[in-house]
């Protein structure tokens, strides 16, 4: 038995991804206005992401532009910032904060506050 569970253990270790990331966890914006802002720097340069999300117009653009610098800042011990590319991503919705509104009659009509869970993965540049 111990020997199966450590060769599990030793199997998803060989099978982890070593690429740098960062999430952010429970942003209190919806994952839907955040993938717009995550679709305008997948591919691109970690520099080119960052001048992207400093001048776009989303509203979900300063929490990811958070997320990538984050991520720049954890693959730096082992990589040159200028060769990193963002290889991955992506929003996942979060924990729904339900809140009431009250309507005549004595009813009440639901109000849903989603959160997101953005990830994003670096990559190094292949020349």
């Amino acid at each position: 038995m111990a020997t199966n569970t450590r060769e599990k253990t030793k199997r998803i270790a060989e099978n982890k991804d070593k690429r740098p990331y960062a999430t952010a966890r429970h942003i209190r914006m919806s994952p839907y206005k955040v993938r717009r802002a995550l679709a305008l720097i997948r591919g691109k340069s970690v520099n080119e992401a960052v001048a992207l999300l400093e001048y776009a117009t989303v509203i979900s653009a300063e929490p990811v532009k958070k997320v990538v610098l984050s991520a720049a800042a954890n693959a730096e011990h082992n990589f040159d910032r200028g060769d990193l590319i963002v290889a991955e991503a992506y929003a996942d919705q979060g924990p729904t904060l339900k809140r009431m509104n009250p309507v005549s009659k004595g009813r009440a009509h639901a109000i849903l506050k989603r959160t997101s869970h953005i990830t994003v993965v670096l990559d190094v540049k292949s020349k």
